[in-house]
């Protein structure tokens, strides 16, 4: 579904990623580990378009998009869950969810959308009528993905869903990126957690310093010596 071919993106000077190539598989949860700095929220912005890759090449459903605009991205149905949520602060819960659907074509199966994000996350439901930007950390993720969800998306990009945010909270919206999952959308998973990303995907990437050092199966990941020492704190 998605095939990035030796990406290099560029902040001014700044080689930000040096010959990223990595594929995610229709149907599948692919996550990228590294530290911080690694060039892993980079890797996401350039497949939206938002920091286009200088050389190499994005493909999505065979069709290449490296140098497309975001919006015709969206519209094609890849979406992304940005870090820090950037939701709306000022429009209230419902109508930052249907600023999510703005894109698509076929409107009148809104309230439907809605209603399954409202049973995703059923806090949603109840805060409907607030401003978003009186939300907590939290219940801020589950809009941003719910808003995300609203564009109907074949592939999802989630960038760091559970920075900040209590266990709890964290154990909740990964049971939900699994059950959207099962329900038919391809996720490509950016996540400090490490653990817990492994735990939920079924193939990984590590990337250091703009490159990709390894990569396998989440299993042959969470048993690799170097990913254990690394990322994961164990012996």
């Amino acid at each position: 579904m998605l095939e990035l071919r030796d990406i290099h993106t560029y902040y001014g000077a700044i080689h930000a990623l040096k010959g990223v190539t990595l594929t995610v598989r229709e149907g599948e949860i692919v996550t990228l580990i590294g530290a911080n700095g690694a060039g892993k929220s980079t890797t996401l912005m350039t497949i939206s378009g938002v920091t286009p890759a200088r050389e190499g090449s994005v493909t999505f459903q065979g069709r290449d998009i490296t140098r497309q605009s975001t919006d015709k991205t969206v519209a094609m149905g890849l979406t992304q869950v940005p870090e820090g949520r950037m939701i709306f602060p000022a429009l209230t819960v419902r109508e930052n969810l249907l600023m999510g659907a703005y894109l698509r074509n076929r409107r009148d199966d809104l309230g439907k959308d809605e209603n399954y994000v409202y049973e995703l996350f059923p806090v949603l439901k109840e805060r409907r009528r607030q401003p978003g930007g009186t939300l907590s950390g939290g219940e801020q993720q589950m809009l941003a993905i719910g808003r995300a969800i609203m564009a109907r998306p074949r592939m999802l990009l989630l960038d760091e869903p559970s920075l900040g945010l209590a266990p709890i909270v964290v154990e909740n919206i990964f049971a939900v990126i699994k059950r959207i999952n099962e329900e038919g959308t391809t996720v490509l998973l950016v996540e400090q957690n490490a653990q817990m990303a492994l735990q939920t995907a079924h193939r990984g990437y590590v990337l250091a310093t703009g490159e990709v050092i390894l990569e396998g199966s989440s299993q042959e990941l969470i048993t690799n010596p170097s990913v254990r020492a690394a990322y994961l704190g164990l012996d």
